[in-house]
């Protein structure tokens, strides 16, 4: 993989909206590298700054018109756990609804279908957590807002995570919690 390839790609790939990649994505795009030429031009793209390796096997194209600084932490998380059914819930999602006092500005909780992980990347650390609960239990209370690239909750489903996992609880602010908004 040369420069002028990957910098085209790169840009195709930027008008199509899309700045993140995982390892796998961006091998697609060089079928006829060896796995070796592929793997130095990959480590020689980043040293030079065109791609900004995130964590495990994740890549962002820094310099692409299409990112998205706000949600990027979320853009990761949806990326590693690409083919599951993923919401951010928890911690992260009780602070945004301001029921407890402490917010986690560094960390992304997320429930996943997929494996637990965390995951810790120059955009904050992502903490997934398995569930075993059925998709078609998940889907109906799935909130979608357009901005965000993850799928939410309600506060009543992200309080009744907390405690199915067996959180801390007593950070939460209950009388904020079933306040009707």
């Amino acid at each position: 993989m040369n420069r002028t390839a990957a910098t085209n790609v790169l840009r195709l790939l930027d008008k199509q909206n899309k700045f993140l990649f995982t390892k796998h994505d961006l091998r697609k795009w060089f079928p006829l590298d060896t796995s070796k030429t592929f793997d130095a031009g990959l480590k020689r793209l980043v040293k030079d700054n065109f791609l900004e390796w995130v964590c495990h096997n994740v890549y962002l194209n820094p310099h692409a018109q299409s990112m998205d600084y706000g949600y990027t932490i979320e853009h990761v998380a949806k990326i590693l756990r690409r083919g599951e059914y993923n919401y951010v819930s928890l911690e992260s999602l009780l602070a945004e609804y301001g029921v407890i006092s402490q917010i986690p500005i560094d960390r992304l909780t997320v429930i996943t279908t997929g494996r637990t992980g965390e995951y810790k990347t120059k955009y904050g650390v992502i903490e997934f957590t398995h569930t075993k609960r059925p998709v078609s239990e998940i889907i109906p209370h799935l909130i979608k807002d357009p901005r965000r690239p993850l799928h939410i909750v309600s506060k009543q489903i992200a309080w009744r995570d907390l405690k199915r996992i067996g959180r801390n609880i007593n950070m939460v602010n209950l009388e904020e919690l079933n306040h009707e908004d």
